[in-house]
Formats: structure tokens, C-alpha cells, sequence
């Protein structure tokens, strides 16, 4: 898994502006960033891979609304994995 900063993230959902992605999040359309230091966000490409998939596949936005909120229910678990390891 990688962490992908903002142009990185633009450049895979084809923005130009960083306000595209932030208003993406806003609107639940896409996962919020995590904290990679104390300013400065980055996004796990699988995210953004997902993201863009249902995109492709024609999903709706309501549909990518709940593929977001699966998304990070997945951190939850994943960070309770690592914990366990």
C-alpha cells in the first residue's frame, strides 16, 4: 500500500485544482486524507483506485457515497489488525 499526496491524487482522478478533490471529500464522493505529519494529508492509493473503478463501472454518486463509507470502516480494521500483529 502507498500513500499518495494531493497532486498524485489529482493526477489519478484527473483534477487540476486541489479544490476538485477537497470538494469531492466534502460531498462524501471521496475518502478525507490521513494525517501523514502534522501538515500534510496523503490518501491510500487503494482508495483512489477504488474510487475511480466505480467511476468507470458508471456507479452513482449515492453508490459511491456508501463505496466511501466502506472505505473507511476498512482503516478501522486495518489499523485493528496491525494492532493485533
Amino acid at each position: 500500500m502507498f500513500i499518495l499526496r494531493l497532486p498524485e491524487v489529482k493526477r489519478r482522478r484527473g483534477f487540476r485544482a486541489d479544490a476538485s478533490v477537497y470538494n469531492e471529500v466534502r460531498d462524501g464522493l471521496c475518502t478525507t486524507g490521513v494525517a501523514i505529519s502534522q501538515r500534510s494529508k496523503g490518501w491510500p492509493d487503494y482508495e483512489i483506485d477504488a474510487i475511480n473503478a466505480a467511476r468507470i463501472a458508471g456507479k452513482s454518486d449515492a453508490e459511491i457515497r456508501e463505496l466511501v463509507k466502506v472505505l473507511h470502516a476498512k482503516r478501522t480494521e486495518l489499523a485493528i489488525l496491525q494492532g493485533a500483529a
